[in-house]
């Protein structure tokens, strides 16, 4: 296993009972003081990927290593947060929820007050949790994966519930935590918040990993979408021009993947439609989003998120019970 790698899983399977294949030869190599992304449709196994992670749940076969140690080692637990399945005490402050679960982790009060801060909470620390936004409960949370001060973070949907206020905010503290030495492991439905936090991002779906790569890389080249009259007319210049690798009609306009993305070639396209006489009204850079990659790839299952916050064992066959 390389020192470099935070998380490295090889050909990793897990089954529940004979009929249920929740993760099926997986391969993860997510390297260190890195941010990753891990999205995929319900069922797709990145819950119990996770848990495998922290050593909740066995695989069935494969290799898995956290931070150079077996899930679940008690010197790599040390050094590995999650935000996972986290009772709160409503009638505690969050200041003393948070040092409830310090002294349950074996760390001193010192933690408190630096992971409260960290999190956000300083002005509200005082007031009990049970007059607490989601939000405030979720940064909570993250506050406490934050008291070991860990060079590896597991966050499961932390935007989960969350108004689009809510989801800005989550977004701007996984970002300052980021970075550095620190290892981020996201699992998010929100592609929004995959494609702006994560460097790199697996995509997985019947517990095998798609595609992996950075987002940009993900969605491919940019294209070109032209509006021009007579859109037909137009598909049929545009296949036979030299700086056209292809052509499609895509309702009123035409797309074009460039042999050469650049804005010479997109201005050599312009001139030839002027030139066949076709009346270009709009011209403009057109690239997939992660999201369309996302559902090219996994035939376009969605659904909501899956959470590490469900008890261990059945949330997964929950999962599969529902699987298309």
């Amino acid at each position: 296993m390389s020192g470099e790698l935070a998380v490295e899983a090889r050909g990793v399977v897990k089954r529940f009972g004979t009929d249920v294949v929740a993760v099926d030869g997986l391969d993860l190599a997510i390297r260190a003081g890195e941010t990753y992304g891990l999205i995929g449709p319900n069922g797709a196994g990145k819950t119990t990927t996770l848990r495998m992670l922290l050593g909740l749940v066995r695989p069935t076969a494969g290799l898995i290593r956290v931070l150079g140690l077996p899930p679940g080692d008690p010197a790599g637990l040390r050094r590995l947060g999650a935000m996972g399945e986290t009772a709160f005490y409503p009638f505690l402050s969050g200041r003393d929820n948070v040092r409830a679960a310090a002294r349950r982790c074996g760390i001193g009060d010192s933690r408190v007050d630096v992971v409260i801060d960290q999190a956000g909470l300083t002005a509200r620390a005082a007031d009990p949790v049970g007059g607490y936004s989601f939000g405030m409960q979720q940064r909570l949370g993250v506050a406490v994966a934050l008291l070991k001060d860990p060079p590896l973070l597991i966050l499961d949907e932390p935007a989960n519930g969350l108004d689009p206020a809510g989801q800005l905010d989550m977004r701007q503290l996984i970002r300052t935590l980021g970075g550095g030495d620190r290892t981020i492991v996201l699992s998010s439905h929100d592609m929004g918040e995959v494609e702006e936090l994560c460097g790199r991002v697996g995509i997985i779906s019947g517990g095998r990993l798609l595609a992996e790569g950075p987002p940009a890389d993900l969605r491919g080249r940019a294209r070109l979408a032209v509006r021009a009259e007579p859109a037909s007319d137009a598909a049929r210049l545009a296949a036979v021009l030299a700086e056209v690798e292809n052509a499609e009609l895509a309702g009123d306009s035409v797309l074009l993947t460039l042999q050469e993305d650049s804005q010479a070639a997109a201005a050599a396209v312009n001139r030839q439609f002027v030139a066949a006489g076709l009346d270009v009204s709009e011209i403009r850079r057109a690239r997939r989003s992660l999201q369309e990659v996302f559902l090219d790839l996994t035939g376009g299952r969605t659904g909501g998120a899956d959470s590490l916050r469900s008890r261990p064992g059945r949330r997964e066959r929950r999962e599969h019970r529902q699987r298309p």
